[in-house]
């Protein structure tokens, strides 16, 4: 399934290998038809099962689909993704494909529409492969879902994967899709892009469009994307935004340019490894030409964007998720899908997210979040920025890597216990600013599991923030 004639020669092909954009490019070359492609890929999702990183799979409507972009080629079509298979998260619209949210009463649900996002990779003519596993309603750290199963990290199959967006990292991780979108609230694209070990960007809240996407916060909810290079992340952000491709040749070094990094904030509580690693991806930019200092956001930088952005998180959830199911016509109730919850999540909800529960935010504390505190938050990053003169931020995404499955509720960080909560630890600011962020693999560390470097860049920031991204990822900090 795998061999494919180029220039009257057999050769073996790794499909599983073979990104967006150099599979865009191979295919507009003659040198394997979108069939075999998708055809090797099912083949690895088939292999790859155990990992539950999809929820649905239509085989049959993917070939057809395959088939069809290999005649549109044939009859001169060009379009930038023809026949490029992407994984779409199950909290995304899919006109004809079923889309569950990842929760059992909507097990049975077919939309006739696309969101937003979808909707524009389609018309570029890329294919949904399937739709990607996902902690239900999108709330959580860990990809734990009850009613379509735990995601499990392609690397150690007895670990976590991350989320929410869980199958999406995981199937790009896999080498099953080649790309995958997901969604981001507190981190939910960025920490399992680093505990899976792939490239994971979250545009600046706003940028790409969020219709037909189940929400839990309008202020920090914000559509992305996993990719296995920087490249993919720049050419599906193109598409999304319908913006040209930045002129000029990239630079091979990071002259000229200076990043900043923030050890109290970001490296107070870690694991040794990963600190370590941190360290040497600083020396590394730095012998690429780079200059990185330190600087310090202030004492009640991290207490005020952790308050902050979890208030929102859980103050905007049901009126989001009601005005979803109203505005798309979904055939299911808040309430409903609030009874049919696993019961730890359940119990969230019934704290935090009902208007009953005994830690409701008030609306005067959610009208200070809004117009005090989130401006604060915004303001020190604006602060930052300017007086150091760097055009980026760098941390360690994670604290750690992937903890193990089944002990997410107790694990050891630095020495010290904590729960699942602490993965987002590091991501949680740039959301509550709304800021872009990109996590890159900087390799694995001395359990052998992947770890990422974040780095995030003013808002509005993205063109820039990829281009210095993909800079970084030449230094080959990926395979230290």
């Amino acid at each position: 399934m795998q061999t494919e004639v180029i220039s009257g020669e057999p050769s073996e092909t790794d499909f599983t290998a073979v990104g967006v954009a150099q599979a865009a490019r191979a295919m507009s070359d003659g040198d394997f038809s979108a069939e075999a492609y998708v055809e090797a890929l099912m083949a690895q999702a088939r292999e790859k099962s155990n990992l539950k990183a999809f929820i649905t799979i239509d085989e049959e409507a993917v070939i057809a689909a395959a088939r069809a972009a290999d005649k549109a080629r044939t009859a001169g079509a060009s379009t930038p993704l023809l026949g490029v298979p992407l994984g779409v998260k199950d909290s995304y619209l899919t006109n004809g494909l079923r889309t569950t949210l990842g929760v059992s009463n909507l097990k049975n649900f077919i939309p006739i529409q696309d969101a937003g996002v979808v909707g524009a990779v389609k018309q570029a003519g890329a294919i949904v492969f399937g739709k990607n596993n996902l902690v239900e309603m999108s709330y959580g750290l860990t990809g734990d879902n009850g009613p379509y199963g735990q995601v499990k990290n392609p690397h150690a199959l007895d670990r976590v994967s991350g989320g929410s967006s869980s199958g999406s990292a995981a199937a790009v991780a896999a080498g099953i899709v080649p790309a995958a979108f997901g969604g981001d609230t507190i981190g939910s694209i960025r920490v399992p892009a680093s505990l899976c070990g792939v490239v994971g960007f979250k545009p600046t809240t706003g940028r790409w469009r969020r219709d037909g996407v189940a929400p839990i916060s309008h202020v920090l909810d914000t559509t992305g994307v996993f990719a296995r290079t920087v490249e993919d992340c720049e050419l599906i952000d193109q598409i999304v935004t319908k913006t040209p491709r930045s002129a000029g040749l990239m630079r091979g070094d990071l002259k000229g340019v200076r990043f900043a990094y923030a050890p109290k904030q970001y490296l107070d509580l870690i694991d040794a490894d990963v600190e370590a690693r941190f360290y040497e991806v600083v020396r590394r930019l730095r012998d690429g030409g780079a200059e990185v200092i330190e600087i310090d956001f202030g004492d009640e930088f991290a207490a005020l964007a952790n308050t902050t952005t979890w208030n929102l998180f859980f103050r905007e959830t049901r009126e989001a998720i009601v005005g979803f199911l109203r505005d798309n016509g979904i055939p299911t109730s808040f309430e409903e899908i609030y009874n049919d919850l696993k019961r730890g999540l359940r119990d969230v909800w019934q704290h935090l997210v009902l208007p009953t529960g005994s830690k409701w935010l008030a609306a005067d504390a959610y009208h200070k979040a809004l117009t005090t505190d989130r401006p604060q938050i915004q303001r020190l990053f604006t602060e930052a920025f300017t007086k150091s003169g760097a055009e980026a931020l760098i941390l360690p995404t994670t604290p750690c890597t992937a903890p193990e499955i089944g002990r997410e509720n107790e694990f050891l960080i630095g020495g010290k216990q904590v729960t699942f909560a602490a993965l987002a630890k590091n991501t949680i600011p740039a959301s509550g600013a709304g800021l872009p962020g990109i996590s890159l693999p900087m390799g694995r560390v001395s359990n052998n599991l992947p770890i990422g470097l974040e780095i995030d860049a003013p808002a509005g920031g993205d063109r820039r923030l990829l281009t210095l991204a993909r800079r970084v990822e030449a230094l080959g900090i990926s395979s230290l």
